[in-house]
Order: structure tokens, then sequence, then C-alpha cells
């Protein structure tokens, strides 16, 4: 059986005691059944690992002891996207959630000319990325940004690599072929697609222009199609 992993962003390397959050202490001693001694990992989302057990079975309060802790390097390559907003909000978690497993590390969710109308909810978002964190056995916690308009952000960048996926008929090359960098940006526009003025604007601001495929795509399926080939380059420019 898997050792219980827990998100707690309040603790720090060096301690020997923690008491856990009270949903972290609910979920250990009223649904899981922890007892005294029995054994959980701990990460602050920021890199940090670390081995406890329970002290104390306290159902708002428990305390843990800290038995070891490592530091947990970033990955080489950080990877962050610029994604248009959806109306349906189960599709947009459920694209949150996959790059979270993936290995994303920054999130810019974007309003762009022909985003659909979207509530944002960060905290239920933040706590899907938390989830998926931790259900892939991951100490990086990604970075959520609140939703941000494509222009400002085109404007902004300041990644080593920047890409932009769009659909319009103009030369652009193949993502899987683009040299991998240390620290990259791609966006990914709503189901109309970027405007032509925005695309412009990113070819201005030094955005390489890339395509995910034949065919087209749902944004949140680009999204993850998008992560995943950041993450596995294959080759390079022609």
């Amino acid at each position: 059986m898997s050792v219980p992993f827990f998100y707690e962003p309040n603790i720090k390397a060096g301690a020997s005691t923690f008491e856990l959050s009270e949903a972290s202490s609910r979920h250990c001693i009223q649904v899981l059944r922890m007892r005294t001694g029995g054994p959980l990992h701990l990460t602050n989302g920021k890199g940090f690992k670390f081995e406890a057990s329970i002290l104390s079975e306290d159902r708002k309060a428990a305390v843990v002891q800290i038995l070891s802790f490592e530091a947990i390097p970033a990955a080489k390559r950080s990877m962050s996207i610029g994604i248009a907003l959806l109306k349906n909000s189960d599709r947009f978690e459920w694209m949150l959630e996959k790059i979270t497993e993936i290995g994303v590390s920054q999130i810019y969710p974007l309003n762009s000319k022909r985003s659909e109308q979207h509530r944002f909810r960060f905290d239920r978002y933040h706590q899907i990325l938390i989830a998926a964190m931790l259900q892939s056995q991951q100490c990086w916690l990604p970075i959520l940004h609140e939703p941000i308009s494509s222009t400002t952000l085109m404007n902004q960048a300041d990644q080593d690599l920047k890409l932009i996926a769009h659909c319009e008929n103009d030369q652009k090359n193949p993502l899987q072929q683009v040299p991998p960098a240390q620290n990259s940006l791609i966006l990914i526009g709503p189901e109309g697609d970027f405007s032509r003025e925005e695309i412009d604007l990113a070819l201005q601001q030094g955005f390489i222009p890339v395509s995910l495929g034949e065919t087209r795509l749902r944004t949140e399926t680009a999204g993850v199609v998008a992560i995943t080939l950041l993450a596995n380059p294959v080759g390079t420019l022609s």
C-alpha cells in the first residue's frame, strides 16, 4: 500500500514536528483511519518532501514527527502555458489536471479577443493542481496566475523560448521539432483561434508560430499536447 501524500504549504525544512492542517488531519484520522506511528509523506509544493509519522490522532489538528526531508530539484526545463479560458469549466479543469501531471511550471489563463465567457474559480482550480501534483507524486506545485489578456502577456513575456500555436495557414514549425529551451512559454488560443491582430502582435514580440499536428484540436486538448511535446522534444528546427 502506498504511503499517503499531503500538501502542507507552511512546512519548512528543519522542523522536528508539524501540526497538519484541518483538512489533512481529517483525511488522515477520519477518512484513512491512520493511527499513532502511521507513516505519511508531506510536501510544501516548493521542492521539499518530508517523511513523517503521526504523533497525535487529533481529527482537526493532528501532529506528526518529521523523520527526514529531501530537496527535490526543479525540472531542468520550465514550461509555461498561456491558454484561453473555456466556457465549459469541466474541460478546463480536465486540462489543468493533465498538464500538472505532465509537469507544467506556470499557467496563464488568457482572455483573448474570441474567448468564451468563463467564471474563473481560482480556489477550485488551485485545489485541482494540488490534487494532480500529489497524485503524480511531485513536489513542485505549478503557479496558477489570475486571468490576463493575451496581448498583455505577449507584451510582457520574457521566456527564452516563446511559441504560439494557431490555426491560420501561415508557415509554422512542428512543435516537436523546435529545439528545447530551459524556460519556454506557449500560447494556445480559444476555439475560434487567436485573431489576426493577436497573431501579428505575437510575431512582433518574438513568438515562433508552431503547429501541434495535422488535425485541429480543441483548446484543452491542444494544451495537453503542447505541454507533452515540450516535455519530450525529439528533433530540431529545419
